[in-house]
């Protein structure tokens, strides 16, 4: 998939990995911080999650319309101040992919309560506005997940609730693509997983290798949606990923994260740099999962296919070079 730089066309081609190279840290996650003085305060609990959505919903719509404007403009605050009046542009892209993000966090919101382990709102991370306009999200958890459980449905619950939206609004955005002559590829490229070649298959037919499909901004935020939910499904420590395979396969999830860690290194190396970030990032979050209180509990059948159909969605959704610059 190629996204062309300068206020440019996302293409995909048929068959070819490609990717970009600018990639934003995303983490829509679980913070597992205690909240040491009690009972949150009102700024806590509504002032700063609401803030920080409405922040991200306008960064979020001004990185939409900066991809969108075709004027003259040296980068997105010189268009924002040239042409105020269409930041409205950015709404198809800014509402598909906050409505991925979204779902995902009250995935794991939702669940918290279930379990009754405390946790905050969203928290919403704005961004630059050149690529997304965000960092993602993450939910604090304000208590400790003992029972192994509640780990899985907490952690499993978010990246295939956003998974479900990323996939429906995919299709929708493929369906709104169009198919164009090739004329040559510049500037950087998206990587296309597994099931974002089938769906294109699907959806669009086959695409002969001198065409490109130049998504929709519906189609690029569900792009971006799926790179979301093979970052969290990465089997590495604190991350969803490491949640679901320690509540899956306990002391294996280590073994698990130690061979992630020399591939990433080598994608890092062949592909996307940003790889590197990972990696370094996975040591400083720790390897292995810590413990929970009830190790020995049987998640059941339904889990377990719950658990390895997750693991699956990482296979198919995860670009090997998400990223990469093409001159």
């Amino acid at each position: 998939m190629d996204e062309l730089e300068g206020n440019e066309d996302r293409r995909i081609r048929s068959l070819v990995d490609t990717g970009r190279a600018q990639g934003p840290i995303v983490q829509a996650g679980d913070d597992q911080g205690n909240d040491d003085d009690g009972e949150p305060s009102f700024f806590s609990r509504w002032t700063l999650p609401i803030g920080l959505f409405l922040l991200t919903c306008f960064t979020t719509l001004w990185a939409g319309a900066y991809q969108a404007y075709r004027g003259p403009a040296r980068g997105p605050v010189d268009f924002l101040l040239a042409s105020p009046e269409t930041i409205w542009q950015g709404i198809p892209f800014a509402v598909t992919l906050l409505f991925i993000l979204t779902t995902h966090e009250f995935g794991h919101f939702a669940l918290s309560k279930i379990h009754r382990v405390p946790a905050s709102l969203p928290l919403f991370v704005p961004g630059l506005p050149h690529f997304i306009g965000t960092f993602g999200a993450i939910i604090r958890m304000r208590g400790p997940i003992v029972s192994r459980l509640a780990l899985f449905d907490i952690g499993v619950a978010g990246p295939l609730a956003g998974f479900i939206v990323a996939v429906g609004t995919l299709i929708v955005g493929l369906h709104l693509s169009t198919v164009v002559e090739q004329t040559g590829t510049f500037g950087l490229h998206l990587g296309e997983p597994l099931l974002l070649k089938f769906l294109a298959w699907l959806v669009i037919g086959p695409i002969p290798p001198e065409s490109d499909i130049v998504l929709h901004p519906i189609g690029f935020a569900a792009w971006f949606g799926l790179f979301v939910t093979s970052l969290n499904l990465l089997p590495i420590g604190q991350l969803d990923g490491g949640h679901v395979a320690y509540a899956l396969l306990g002391r294996w999830q280590k073994i698990m994260a130690l061979v992630c860690l020399p591939i990433l290194l080598i994608l890092g190396y062949v592909g996307w740099p940003g790889w590197f970030l990972w990696a370094v990032m996975a040591g400083l979050w720790g390897i292995g999962h810590p413990p929970v209180a009830d190790p020995a509990t049987p998640l059941g059948r339904g889990r377990t296919i719950v658990g390895w159909f997750a693991l699956a969605v990482f296979v198919v959704t995860f670009a090997p070079i998400p990223f990469s610059v093409h001159s």
